[in-house]
């Protein structure tokens, strides 16, 4: 039997996307002719690797079995078929979209954008706001990288720690607790909060810390911004906590005080996250480079505030 990789690269873009419609966009196919496509997928396989369940398509049985090795094997032809060029940044022309959570754009972003026009002149960044909902941008190519502290659990999404910084507490300068000579979870589970989230969550690991303690906090409201959430500590007795990095940059200029955090908590992790189709592709490696090294920089200390 001859076989067609075109096939191959079809099946993953189905069974990425679970759909007829949203795997054509993908490969800039029509619908009818990635209609025809899964057709002869399904008679190789003798499989119906989509079937309609109401208005969506769910994956077979055998379509979940073999999609991580689809996703490899696509990946390993790509990787094969791709010519190998020497990177020239000087003459470099190409626009980057990155997904960064909004503290680290305005920590790690100047300095990332100062580096780039240094080495290519003709590389523009997108810096886009987070998704409100799980998103699949960086699978279908809308994001080459995200930045934030979530690790995606997709096999197919490259994750490194670019670094960790800790929780810490943010006040107005004339709040009760930043006069306090010492700052007890006791003291601190009394006082009102606003959490950052842009779910509009409630709780987070801080409320699981204070559990363990036999304390809990009130929250008054949330914030889908850490920016809006310093805006509300600013003008009342509210206590906001943030990592540090993110709290001093905005301590001086808004006349925020940062406390310790009188808690066990985990340091709060820093992920670069890109898909695997840019493993090769060296402009891509090169910015994750430099991101690599600005995020860095952010979670040790060494960045300031712009």
């Amino acid at each position: 039997m001859q076989l067609d990789l075109n096939l191959l690269t079809a099946l993953d873009a189905l069974l990425e996307e679970g759909s007829v419609a949203g795997a054509a966009a993908r490969l800039h196919v029509t619908a009818p002719a990635m209609s025809r496509s899964l057709g002869r997928i399904r008679r190789t396989t003798g499989d119906q690797i989509l079937v309609r369940t109401g208005r969506t398509m769910t994956p077979t049985p055998y379509a979940i079995a073999v999609r991580a090795q689809v996703h490899e094997l696509v990946h390993q032809v790509r990787g094969v078929l791709a010519p190998s060029r020497e990177l020239d940044l000087a003459t470099l022309e190409r626009t980057f979209t990155l997904r960064w959570h909004e503290s680290l754009v305005a920590l790690s972003g100047p300095a990332l954008l100062t580096a780039v026009r240094a080495q290519a002149p003709g590389v523009r960044l997108r810096f886009i706001g987070e998704a409100s909902v799980d998103a699949h941008e960086l699978r279908r190519g809308e994001v080459d990288l995200e930045a934030n502290a979530n690790r995606p659990g997709a096999p197919d999404i490259r994750t490194e720690k670019a670094g960790e910084t800790r929780l810490v507490a943010v006040v107005r300068r004339g709040h009760p607790l930043a006069r306090a000579r010492t700052l007890t979870a006791r003291r601190y589970a009394a006082a009102e909060h606003v959490t950052v989230s842009r779910r509009g969550n409630l709780g987070n690991a801080v409320d699981e810390a204070l559990a363990q303690l036999g304390l809990s906090r009130r929250v008054v409201a949330t914030a889908p911004t850490e920016a809006a959430a310093f805006a509300f500590a600013r003008d009342g007795d509210l206590v906001i906590s943030v990592p540090e990095a993110t709290a001093r940059s905005a301590a001086g200029d808004l006349g925020l005080v940062a406390l310790p955090l009188p808690l066990e908590l985990p340091s709060a992790p820093v992920y670069l996250s890109w898909h695997q189709r840019y493993d090769t592709d060296s402009a891509h490696a090169w910015l994750r480079g430099l991101a690599r090294d600005a995020l860095a920089s952010v979670a040790s200390g060494r960045a300031t505030a712009p």
